[in-house]
């Protein structure tokens, strides 16, 4: 029996796709293409040592390998022993453990990692965790060589704030009184808190951080989309997927936020929705590189 896992890696191995195989395909939908672009904004060289900052399971780290060559190194680090533990576990499995090392630190103390040591630092959807976002900039900057660049995709979560008329990305107008108790159980109130890392930051924000940390060049793209799609296969995999670690699943919002007829009739709706995916999908993502 697999012993218990800390919240991030039980939300990255479990949480994040319910276990299920066709949601997990449709999760990396759409990681694939942002892990491609973080690693395009890198402009990696062979023989190059690349620091994954919060590497979670592991999808830039691994995909860097080939581009840093033989001669190159990857570093994985995350704030859980649980989750270095799984990437070091795979790195075995794939016979490349040999090229990579592993670190359990925090973006905003990356002690293990030697000043002027990396070429390259990455990061996805990691400093929505993080409190002191300029502190992790200043690591950034600390553990980088001259010349090095860091590539960072986060998405800007105060763009489009919960409201009670979609639920998840479906059209929830009809039963915005029952999506209004689920969003008040999670501690969603629709606005940004400033208390809040998920909530309080902009991608202006984060030019500021970086240039304040002493990079050079800053770059930045905003990308804001509003199409017709859906994160989750079907109203199945809804229940069990949470969105992340501080999360409940969506299954389990509903049952500690409303009754047991509550739930019928949120389910009436938004099931019929969720199994034929029409759903909205709202995003508003920003990647960064900045130069040392």
């Amino acid at each position: 029996m697999e012993r218990d896992l800390d919240k991030w890696a039980s939300w990255l191995l479990h949480g994040r796709d319910g276990d299920d195989p066709e949601q997990r395909e449709k999760v990396l939908e759409h990681l694939l293409p942002i892990r491609d672009r973080v690693l395009d904004g890198a402009r990696i060289q062979p023989g190059e040592h690349l620091l994954d900052v919060g590497s979670g399971d592991g999808l830039i780290a691994f995909g860097a390998l080939d581009l840093v060559g033989p001669e190159g190194a990857v570093t994985v680090s995350d704030v859980s022993a649980d989750v270095v533990e799984h990437s070091r576990s795979v790195g075995d499995k794939l016979g490349v453990g040999s090229r990579m090392s592993f670190a359990v630190a925090n973006a905003e103390d990356l002690g293990p990692i030697e000043s002027g040591s990396i070429d390259v630092v990455t990061t996805r959807s990691v400093l929505i965790y993080v409190a002191d976002k300029q502190q992790a900039f200043r690591e950034f900057h600390r553990v980088l060589r001259p010349g090095g660049r860091v590539s960072i995709f986060e998405p800007i979560n105060n763009y489009f704030p919960d409201t009670p008329n979609e639920f998840w990305g479906f059209d929830s107008q009809a039963v915005s009184d029952l999506v209004a108790k689920v969003w008040a159980y999670e501690g969603w109130e629709g606005s940004a808190d400033a208390t809040d890392p998920m909530m309080n930051f902009t991608e202006k924000d984060l030019v500021a951080y970086a240039e304040a940390a002493g990079f050079s060049e800053v770059h930045v793209d905003l990308l804001v989309d509003v199409e017709p799609g859906t994160w989750v296969v079907d109203w199945e995999r809804l229940l069990n997927t949470s969105p992340n670690p501080n999360a409940h699943t969506a299954g389990e919002a509903i049952q500690g936020a409303l009754t047991d007829d509550e739930a019928a009739r949120l389910e009436s709706h938004i099931r019929p929705l969720a199994d034929a995916g029409h759903g909205i999908l709202r995003s508003a993502f920003m990647y960064l590189v900045a130069v040392k």
